[in-house]
């Protein structure tokens, strides 16, 4: 089955981001959200994002061509017709099953069923439809553009036909499937980096160095572009703080465990460069003060 027409259910920075590159890649995409000014922003953000890509020579069709592939809906039923859904909502396991379930409902027999989660077990989204070796993680890292790693995760029920079909995918979008055999919390990648990002806000907090200089070091000492605070205002300090309780409580292991400082941001509405503040301060375009 030649996987053309997608289903992206979600328009934030992820969804909306999955919607450009499957769109780069040839294919025809649906990005569905309920609500019509996530939905506005989204697509000026996507047009903003390819008209820099195509300045900069890494496409080779106009901007125009590429857009008029993404066709706006608030309407979860244009799924019928969908190959692929990649479902990337809010961190919320009865949001992401309920979702699930109506597009089980509504989607082909044959259509496979992706969710973005960082976290949440894919066994328990597949098990609440009718075609649970059909259902896998694709999960994609921001900003979803530039970032070539995802992990392709397997859930209990998953075929391996639909973990090479979801391999397959990826490379068609120019990036690298990781390989996940196990949806425990977190998966692969994130287990990694979250726990490095706990201990940075642990010292943070604690006065040892300052966000600006753990970030320097992080990038001069361990090559990376960005460091742990900078990546955390990127992603977004609520999509972390959601991610870590979600590992947290099905782990219960003390190292997920979301810091005091980090829940307080959250709660203060200091979500990173989406909000205008985070770790650091932003302008109203994005650009750090």
């Amino acid at each position: 089955m030649k996987i053309q027409n997608i289903f992206v259910v979600g328009s934030g920075l992820m969804g909306s981001g999955i919607a450009q590159v499957f769109a780069q890649a040839g294919m025809t995409v649906i990005l569905s959200d309920e609500n019509r000014e996530a939905l506005q922003k989204a697509q000026e953000n996507i047009a903003w994002s390819v008209g820099k890509l195509v300045e900069k020579g890494r496409l080779k069709e106009p901007q125009d061509t590429i857009l008029e592939r993404i066709q706006p809906s608030g309407d979860l039923k244009k799924a019928e017709n969908a190959d692929l859904v990649v479902e990337a909502v809010f961190e919320n396991i009865d949001l992401k099953q309920d979702i699930f379930r109506r597009l089980d409902e509504i989607c082909k027999p044959d259509t496979y069923l992706a969710s973005n989660t960082s976290s949440i077990p894919i066994t328990e989204l597949g098990a609440v439809t009718r075609r649970p070796e059909r259902v896998l993680g694709l999960h994609f890292f921001s900003p979803v553009p530039m970032m070539r790693a995802v992990e392709v995760v397997r859930g209990v029920s998953t075929s391996e036909e639909t973990m090479l079909m979801g391999a397959a995918v990826v490379r068609e979008l120019g990036k690298e499937p990781i390989r996940v055999e196990s949806d425990l919390p977190g998966f692969l990648l994130n287990r990694i980096n979250l726990v490095s990002y706990v201990e940075a806000i642990k010292l943070l907090e604690r006065g040892v160095a300052t966000a600006e200089d753990i970030d320097k070091g992080v990038r001069l000492a361990f090559g990376r572009p960005m460091g742990p605070f900078e990546t955390g205002d990127v992603v977004g300090l609520d999509v972390s703080c959601n991610a870590l309780k979600s590992i947290y409580q099905e782990s219960r292991e003390d190292r997920y465990y979301p810091p005091q400082l980090l829940r307080r941001k959250v709660r203060a509405g200091q979500l990173g460069k989406k909000s205008g503040q985070g770790w650091y301060r932003y302008d109203e375009n994005g650009q750090r003060l």
